[in-house]
């Protein structure tokens, strides 16, 4: 069988040569036209009085389209990642303007001082503002939380949504109101949820308010701080979630009260560090103990060769014959980056604070629910889906599917064919990692980054690896945030520790959210709708790295 038989086979873009290949559709076909009544009605008229008729919604005979849009196909690397679809006109016309590829930052906006220009003869107060703000109707509140700049619209919103205690000196908010509910338990009285969560995460709200109302250790509930980082000017909590929604318990790294960070253009590079510090730190304890090891680093934050250290004697230990079973055989890790509410109370994205990353710890198997369905089922984790895949791929093409992956990015074509505009998929690479934009984008703007050599878990990372990740991945973000994304759904893919095949490699994907791009029937039948061609997306990111950054050329 050829290679682009077993592609189609597969249901993957990545052929055994090491090369992509899709498809290009160029449609053309008959529609028998079975309507019985023309509906011509004025639609309305030109600037110069001419009239526009719907005529041409209702044609006398039957359809013959002879060349609609030409429109690409091409499978996803990864098949349960489904197909993205490219309309060739939009790509061509985002090729020839580069530009088109970012979203508009929001303009300044406040509702406090359109009521005074609208009212200028009247001399509105303050009090009357406050007043104003506090009867709109809820819809409008929300619209105002959310998209305000003006930090006296936000104080006097979150005014409504809650009550605080105040500096009697300076009148700043000190702290929330609780009050005693009826298991004895003390909670923020708070009158609006979601009008509190929509103010809270506005970056334009005062940093005192963000302290009381989100920030402060024990403001969001009772879990246990169960780490910390704390380096030049960074500070970061490692929260317990213990009835979390992920089964064993998951874990939430959350920028401090003294180190506030709304958005990925503040974050430094100890803050990346400490984010995914506490995430290694807490795995590599965690087998550690599994394994029975002895714990040397007692109650703190281990330094970066400790942990190395530790990293390296776990590895150590599930080589030497009789090495305990581990429970938890993978990791999960997530990061919902920015916030957002749309007026009717639609949550845009699942995040509570602008910037935290969560992780846990998978189990191998679940125990069956009832006798009947035997002892225990195989616990899911994503990056199992890609284990099969690779398993597959090798049985039908004899090949290792990441080796040929990145042949394949190497050596990539621009989809259109041309020579004289970019054809490098590569946004950043460096000897251990390269961030780079799929051939197969699932959300319009996807990158994702991948290790280049043989690591498929942050347990297969040694040291210089785990940098390598991390800087890479503030890049990333650093990037997207540039071009105006603002909800950013990052992932991981990874292998499980038990597995020994070397082929798969870690990967995470960055999946912003784009304002007209909801998500609709097409993606949740995994058909991926995109306007542009991902190499020229690739370069719109390389216009925008940081810079001073260097990449290697790619080889």
């Amino acid at each position: 069988m050829d290679g682009n038989r077993q592609c189609a086979a597969l249901r993957t873009c990545v052929s055994p040569e090491g090369r992509f290949v899709y498809g290009l559709h160029r449609p053309c076909f008959s529609v028998t036209n079975l309507r019985t009544d023309d509906w011509i009605q004025p639609l309305g008229k030109t600037a110069d009085g001419r009239e526009n008729i719907n005529a041409i919604n209702f044609p006398s005979g039957d359809i013959h389209e002879t060349g609609a849009d030409p429109i690409y196909e091409i499978a996803n690397p990864f098949p349960f990642r489904g197909t993205t679809f490219i309309g060739k006109p939009w790509a061509d016309q985002t090729a020839g303007d580069l530009s088109r590829i970012r979203i508009p930052s929001r303009k300044p906006a406040s509702l406090s001082q359109t009521v005074r220009t609208a009212f200028a003869g009247l001399n509105v107060s303050d009090a009357q503002i406050d007043h104003f703000l506090g009867i709109l109707p809820r819809p409008l509140q929300l619209a105002a939380a959310v998209s305000s700049s003006d930090p006296a619209d936000l104080v006097r919103l979150a005014g409504v949504a809650c009550d605080f205690i105040r500096d009697p000196a300076t009148g700043q908010p000190c702290g929330l109101v609780y009050t005693v509910d009826a298991d004895g338990r003390s909670k923020p009285h708070i009158r609006d949820q979601q009008l509190f969560d929509a103010v809270g995460n506005n970056p334009c709200l005062p940093d005192a308010y963000k302290v009381v109302m989100v920030l402060r250790p024990g403001v969001q509930g009772e879990s246990e701080i169960v780490g910390e980082w704390r380096v030049n000017g960074s500070h970061i909590f490692e929260y317990l979630r213990r009835n979390s929604y992920i089964p064993w318990g998951h874990y939430a790294a959350n920028m401090a009260h003294d180190a506030v960070r709304y958005a990925a253009g503040d974050l430094t590079a100890e803050d990346i560090l400490g984010l995914r510090h506490l995430y290694y730190q807490r795995t590599y304890v965690h087998l550690a103990e599994a394994l029975g090891l002895d714990r040397p680093f007692g109650r703190r934050t281990l330094a970066a060769a400790d942990l190395e250290r530790l990293r390296r004697a776990i590895v150590a230990a599930r080589r030497r014959p009789g090495c305990p079973p581990l429970a938890l055989t993978a990791t999960l890790w997530g990061w919902n980056y920015g916030f957002d509410f749309a007026p009717n109370g639609y949550r845009l994205h699942a995040s509570h604070q602008q910037i935290h990353q969560q992780f846990a710890l998978v189990p191998d198997t679940v125990a069956a629910a009832e006798e009947n369905m035997g002892e225990s089922l195989a616990a899911f984790s994503c990056g199992d889906m890609i284990q099969a895949f690779i398993q597959e791929y090798r049985q039908h093409t004899g090949q290792p599917f990441f080796d040929t992956y990145l042949q394949a990015i190497a050596s990539n074509r621009r989809m259109d064919g041309r020579s004289d505009r970019p054809t490098d998929l590569v946004v950043y690479q460096d000897a251990r990692v390269v961030l780079f934009v799929p051939k197969a984008q699932t959300s319009q703007w996807e990158l994702q980054l991948m290790t280049r050599t043989a690591v498929g878990n942050i347990l297969e990372a040694d040291e210089a690896m785990r940098d390598a990740i991390d800087r890479a991945m503030l890049l990333a973000m650093q990037i997207l945030s540039a071009m105006g994304a603002a909800m950013i759904t990052v992932i991981e893919y990874s292998k499980r520790f038990t597995i020994t095949d070397g082929d798969q490699r870690l990967i995470y994907a960055f999946l912003p959210r784009l304002p007209e791009s909801p998500g609709a029937f097409s993606e949740a039948q995994l058909r991926w709708i995109n306007g542009h061609y991902p190499e020229d997306f690739a370069q719109a990111c390389r216009m925008r790295l940081p810079p001073g950054v260097e990449t290697m050329q790619a080889g």
